[in-house]
């Protein structure tokens, strides 16, 4: 006779339902994500987590929607998997859509799903990636759905400036569903996978009646180059989430600790001979300032954010003797490196996040001053700019500013002058520090005396070599104390690395209040 065993039922029922749901939406669906280039939500996450280290949560969670057939509807999952696991080993939060179970739209136990990981992320203290991949919002469960959404986004407001919050869109991502990655730190996206737009475009098309390819509407490159929108772009779905493994290693685990310092063996006294005659001594000429960055950080590692986007202004994170920085500096291959209203964007929501998260900030300078024009001043650069100098004053992090060349105007203070609180300001020799460039000011200052002369042109030549003899250096700033040295390039690495050190211990309140109102 045959002896039931009660305990080994419920465990096979357990594994079964357990397969189940690893399962998602089942082999051929799987196997349409793979034809099109992309993994699955569990592979997402195995990708980029430390091997055997993810702990699912929620895996029996079901949604509750009776509604439009949906009660014979099995969603295994409930379209999205959610817990936690390691990246290099530190802690770290995962959700991840399944577009295989009812195309990774979001109802109400999804959105569930998402807030609780949410939540504990924000207990703990530790960071959280969300990869995106769904067809929006739930339409057989309505307001419920949307209700979903409205939660996360509280959520996303909640941790920021708490937990680095990071969001992979690796498929579509339409309607209120791309708020929640707008609200996160930064957007990683995959070219030709990825979209990302309000309304697509069929919406656009009745409206409208405008054709529009969804890749030129919402596409990788639309939003990494023209939108500003995404920080990220890569050509695969394994170089994409390698990246953000690697932006990771950069970043604390919350506000309350420091980035961790990695050895690189780099010396830190190490010269940088090459840096003597890199920048040309004419200043209208132009260089690439990544030739400047790159002989100073450690290993010549410069993880740079929004490559293709506002590109007369270069930022990104490098480390100093194994200290996480983040560096921004005037581009002069574009624009001269004038500052714009969307590089003053670009710059200031980088200054705040490495100041909400610890990392000192290394400004690297060359600006001839705002960009002029009609459509500038129409479309707010005296705002835009203004962020800026708002960030800049704001942030507590060490501040190290480095002067190369020009440094003019109101564009000299937007750039992290010591009057917005630069801890140590570093000029080469090179360095021109003045409120415009020697010609438009002899062209002001002298133009009477130049309008008089027998031979103008001489008499214009001769005040643009007086005026650049008297504020085309470093020395008169030097000499009233805006300038803390003036330092041969070579030892320019040695030279910031240890500012950062003498900076260790820098604390500095700033007066209570609720918040700062920036001029967005």
């Amino acid at each position: 006779m045959r002896v039931e065993k009660p305990v080994d039922d419920k465990v096979e029922d357990l594994l079964r339902r357990r397969t189940e749901i690893v399962a998602g939406g089942g082999k051929a669906k799987v196997e349409g994500q793979h034809r099109k280039g992309k993994k699955t939500a569990r592979e997402r996450i195995d990708a980029l987590l430390d091997p055997g280290s993810f702990v699912e949560i929620d895996a029996f969670v079901e949604h509750r929607c009776r509604e439009f057939g949906m009660e014979h509807l099995r969603a295994p999952g409930e379209g999205v998997v959610t817990g936690h696991g390691t990246v290099k080993g530190r802690l770290i939060f995962v959700y991840s859509q399944d577009f295989t179970v009812i195309g990774g739209t979001l109802g109400e136990m999804h959105a569930a799903k998402i807030c609780k990981v949410m939540d504990m992320a924000m207990k703990v203290g530790a960071p959280i990636v969300g990869f995106d991949d769904s067809g929006g919002a739930r339409i057989q469960e309505g307001v419920d759905a949307l209700s979903g959404y409205g939660k996360i986004f509280y959520r996303n407001t909640m941790a920021s400036g708490v937990i680095p919050q990071i969001s992979v869109v690796m498929g579509p991502c339409a309607g209120g569903a791309v708020y929640s990655p707008a609200l996160t730190d930064f957007i990683f996206m995959t070219n030709k996978t990825s979209h990302m737009f309000i309304t697509g475009p069929q919406v656009i098309k009745a409206v409208s009646g405008a054709d529009v390819d969804p890749e030129e509407l919402g596409g990788a490159m639309t939003h990494n180059r023209v939108s500003g929108v995404a920080h990220f772009v890569h050509a695969r779905e394994e170089e994409t989430i390698a990246a953000v493994r690697k932006l990771l290693g950069f970043l604390p685990a919350n506000h309350c600790e420091h980035p961790q310092i990695a050895e690189t063996g780099d010396d830190p006294r190490r010269e940088v001979p090459e840096l003597h005659d890199l920048v040309p001594a004419n200043s209208q000429k132009s260089y690439d300032i990544r030739k400047v960055i790159l002989p100073i950080v450690d290993r010549g590692e410069f993880f740079e954010i929004q490559r293709y986007y506002a590109i007369n202004i270069v930022i990104g994170l490098a480390r100093l003797r194994g200290q996480p920085v983040g560096i921004v500096a005037n581009q002069t291959k574009h624009l001269a490196g004038c500052l714009d209203i969307n590089a003053s964007d670009k710059a200031a929501r980088f200054i705040r996040f490495c100041d909400a998260f610890n990392i000192p900030l290394i400004t690297l300078v060359d600006v001839p001053g705002f960009l002029p024009g009609i459509a500038q001043e129409f479309g707010g650069i005296i705002r835009h700019g203004a962020k800026m100098l708002f960030a800049y004053s704001e942030a507590t992090v060490p501040k190290i500013t480095l002067i190369l060349r020009k440094a003019y105007g109101g564009a000299y203070q937007a750039m992290c002058s010591k009057d917005l609180g630069a801890d140590q300001v570093f000029a080469w020799p090179t360095a021109e520090i003045a409120v415009m460039g020697p010609h438009g000011a002899a062209d002001i200052i002298f133009r009477k005396e130049i309008d008089a002369a027998p031979d103008p042109g001489a008499m214009r030549r001769q005040k643009i070599e007086e005026y650049r003899n008297l504020f085309a250096n470093p020395y008169e700033a030097a000499g009233r104390g805006f300038i803390d040295d003036v330092i041969e390039p070579r030892f320019t690495r040695s030279r910031l690395i240890d500012a950062l050190v003498m900076l260790t211990g820098k604390k500095e309140e700033r007066p209570a209040k609720k918040h700062g109102n920036i001029p967005l």
